[in-house]
């Protein structure tokens, strides 16, 4: 993958990164933390400019959060699952991202940006619950921004061993994938014992 797309991204410049992570939004196994800082080390190299390549990257994620964003809102969920096999998104995965905006609502489409388990598919319920483009727009730059930019830094910082930042994120993405279960489990507990009679109750005033 990473000869790939260091091929890709030396060929067609800034046009390949941005295409890359149309895909990585897209087609979740093509990993933003393996072209992220492949990108970096170019910068390091001075095949590109920093800033341009955090700004053409935000584009391209941009683009393809777009493209879920609109088969979720126009589409709805039975288009989504209909070719979830080919989106990498099952009905789980969906459910699981419902579960989040029920719970926190539009600014899960923010703090999703800097979760890979979570980038790609919290735009399809941000569709079919048909949240303002515009707000979806700013939320999802400004939480792409954020990740591109560390993760293409880190790439050129590190120079000929930016490859780190894919074994860093894939235990960064270890954590939060446990702290999440872990936060599913306590509510589900938390919920039974308060049906039960026997969990803490909130005073009414």
């Amino acid at each position: 993958m990473s000869e790939w797309t260091l091929n890709i991204l030396e060929t067609l410049g800034y046009l390949g990164l941005g295409l890359v992570l149309v895909l990585e939004n897209v087609f979740p196994p093509i990993p933003s933390e393996l072209v992220l800082p492949l990108a970096g080390f170019m910068v390091g190299r001075g095949q590109m400019n920093l800033w341009a390549a955090v700004g053409v990257a935000t584009a391209g994620a941009y683009t393809g959060a777009l493209i879920l964003y609109a088969l979720g809102r126009w589409g709805g969920r039975p288009l989504v699952l209909r070719y979830g096999y080919i989106l990498r998104i099952d009905e789980k995965a969906l459910e699981r991202a419902d579960s989040w905006f029920a719970r926190w609502g539009d600014w899960v489409v923010l703090v999703a940006r800097v979760v890979p388990i979570a980038r790609s598919v919290v735009s399809v319920p941000a569709g079919t619950t048909q949240m303002p483009l515009l707000r979806f727009s700013i939320l999802t730059i400004a939480g792409t921004t954020v990740w591109n930019s560390i993760l293409i830094w880190a790439g050129k910082l590190l120079g000929e061993n930016w490859e780190l930042v894919s074994r860093w994120v894939s235990t960064y993405s270890n954590v939060v994938a446990a702290l999440i279960a872990v936060a599913a489990l306590a509510g589900g507990l938390y919920l039974v014992l308060r049906r039960s009679g026997i969990g803490p109750r909130i005073p009414r005033a």
